[in-house]
């Protein structure tokens, strides 16, 4: 890394000078002077610089030999040995990129006992299911996790390794990138190989939802991605018999420490489906004016046979707990059928919901957001619409 000053833009104004948190910059004769002994590469005076006369050079860091990197990998996150559903999604835009790449498709699963899931597994068009098993792994917990994924990541060397965008994945893929010192793009929402480099092109929302950034990592590899749950389809299975082959890892027990000790595992019940997976969720915002007035979004969503989802902002206020939150903060979701009631849509809101395949607005405001990405809209009070559509489904169920 260097630094230096570029003597014909420079006339001395001293911002940089001013700028400096070492003191390293001296202005004398009308130019600037930096001290490398002081200068700590914060970059300020860069930014300070109206007339860009001070460059920041960054060396590129040196490629390895790449081509000792092959395949694509889908971290298989499991919980008692079932596997959670995004790894399905993943395996299926795992399954064009390794085709791309005209590469093999593996799932590496950490935990024990995993016959079952690799039996579940094996039945996806994939062509190997790695599993590494061992008692201590039973339970996850991210630093040990993160540490026998890493050994074998750096052994096995897969070119690119995908994970789900779930509280684990998001809680240790982190530590895996760091551990191999490569690069990782979080949330991502859409995966393709470019034609002309054989790049993972990697598309993440960024500001709020408002730009969606493309990101590469070309000099470090295992290209690295965490992807958002219901962006792709789940995989169908193979037929035709197929049967990925299943391959068992050797543990290594060195790699079993770990700093924290799990003491219990309290398993939190809720009331109703899982919004993740639900094909109708019914969500409240602030609009409902109290959180008693959740009971009426419970109701309607027990009449569609589907869950209860809430905004962000409701969720804050206390009126519901965080599993129900949908959006950029939340759970993305991508239901058969989603009902905002009393929800103006934020940009970070519509980045978890606007996939749906059908909207229904419910809100008072005629210019609010979420009318933007309704395939219906009622501009009306929702207090007093939402029990006139539970009344009138239970009516045509006949419920009671």
């Amino acid at each position: 890394m260097a630094i230096r000053v570029i003597e014909d833009k420079c006339n001395g104004c001293g911002l940089c000078a001013k700028s400096c948190p070492q003191m390293a910059i001296q202005v004398d004769n009308k130019q600037a002077i930096i001290d490398l002994d002081l200068c700590n590469y914060c970059s300020s005076c860069v930014s300070a610089c109206r007339f860009r006369a001070i460059v920041m050079e960054v060396d590129k860091q040196a490629t390895e030999d790449l081509t000792k990197y092959s395949g694509v990998w889908v971290y298989g996150e499991q919980f008692r040995s079932e596997i959670a559903p995004v790894v399905l999604e993943l395996i299926n835009v795992g399954r064009e990129l390794a085709d791309a790449r005209k590469s093999e498709l593996a799932v590496v699963v950490l935990g024990d006992k995993l016959d079952n899931a690799a039996a579940m597994l094996s039945e996806y068009p994939i062509d190997k299911v790695y599993l590494y098993e061992a008692p201590e792994l039973e339970h996850y917990e991210g630093e040990r996790y993160g540490r026998v994924l890493s050994d074998i990541v750096r052994e096995m060397k897969p070119e690119i390794l995908l994970a789900g965008a779930t509280t684990t994945g998001r809680s240790f893929m982190s530590r895996v990138a760091i551990q191999l010192y490569t690069g990782l793009t979080a949330d991502c929402t859409g995966l393709a190989i470019g034609e002309e480099d054989g790049l993972l092109y990697q598309t993440r929302p960024a500001y709020g939802g408002n730009v969606m950034a493309t990101i590469l990592c070309p000099y470090t590899r295992p290209q690295m991605s965490t992807v958002r749950h219901k962006v792709f389809p789940t995989s169908p299975k193979s037929g035709n018999g197929h049967k990925a082959e299943i391959v068992r890892l050797t543990a290594k027990p060195q790699l079993f420490g770990s700093r924290t000790q799990i003491l219990d595992f309290i398993e939190q019940m809720e009331s109703t489906v899982n919004i993740v997976d639900a094909d109708v969720i019914v969500s409240g915002g602030r609009g409902i004016q109290d959180p008693v007035n959740f009971a009426m979004i419970e109701e309607l969503a027990k009449a569609l046979g589907g869950a209860v989802g809430a905004s962000r902002a409701a969720v804050d206020a206390g009126w519901i707990p965080y599993p129900h939150q949908v959006g950029q903060t939340g759970k993305t979701v991508c239901p058969k059928l989603y009902i905002a009631c009393g929800i103006s849509g934020a940009v970070q809101h519509l980045a978890g919901m606007s996939s749906s395949d059908t909207i229904i607005a419910i809100n008072k405001d005629p210019d609010a957001p979420i009318f933007q990405v309704a395939n219906f809209g009622l501009v009306g009070d929702c207090l007093e619409i939402v029990p006139m559509l539970t009344r009138k489904i239970a009516a045509m169920r006949g419920q009671s």
